[in-house]
């Protein structure tokens, strides 16, 4: 990886997101670390927010709403749809909203990354089975490299969030897996571990061998 050509891109780690999240409070501690390491190397750090529009115009299909009509998740009026104040951005990051799950849907992201010169992409977020999936395959369809860091990621429950790192880890070809503290060894130059994909479906996971599986992207 060129440090040089690299963005962390933070997937939807909003406040909506503290309700219902495993893992939330680790995955939010470890952003913060790396978010640090991140700044202190001058790589671009980029936010997606998922925005639902409160007058409900533009909306995916059977969105649920209230009793008044409005969306109840990331609301574009409630403030909840702000980025998590223990890692909020600094007047040098890129923001960019959302209104469906890829952070690259009708979105300026893309264009952002190229004028930036970004080659390699180190992603995490919320949810891991949803945002943070599709917009990692809607990256690798781009070609950029992606570098999931799975410590910052996150889902409503674990079976979630450990299959569809385990579906990215089959089908993103160059996807690299990290932890946190094995990134930032990256960043600095020093020797790290890292998970690496060498063969299409090479996870080959079941329902009943998928903890046994997943354990391997450690």
């Amino acid at each position: 990886m060129d440090v040089k050509k690299t963005a962390l891109l933070l997937i939807d780690m909003q406040k909506e997101s503290k309700y219902g999240i495993e893992g939330m409070e680790e995955a939010v501690i470890n952003a913060k670390t790396l978010l640090s390491a991140c700044r202190q190397e001058n790589i671009p750090v980029i936010y997606t927010r998922h925005i639902s529009r409160a007058d409900a115009i533009g909306l995916p299909n059977n969105e649920v709403l209230d009793h008044s009509g409005k969306p109840i998740y990331y609301c574009s009026d409630a403030e909840s749809k702000e980025i998590i104040d223990e890692i909020k951005p600094e007047s040098n990051d890129i923001v960019i909203d959302k209104h469906r799950w890829s952070g690259f849907y009708q979105t300026e992201l893309d264009l952002i990354l190229r004028s930036l010169g970004i080659k390699h992409l180190i992603m995490g977020g919320f949810v891991t089975d949803c945002c943070l999936m599709t917009s990692a395959f809607d990256a690798y369809a781009r070609d950029y490299q992606v570098n999931i860091v799975k410590d910052i990621c996150g889902a409503t429950n674990s079976g979630s969030h450990q299959s569809s790192l385990l579906i990215m880890a089959n089908w993103i070809y160059d996807l690299k897996i990290f932890d946190t503290e094995e990134i930032i060894k990256m960043l600095r130059g020093e020797t790290y571990e890292a998970w690496e994909c060498t063969t299409p479906d090479q996870m080959q996971f079941t329902p009943e061998n998928m903890r046994e599986i997943f354990s391997k992207l450690s």
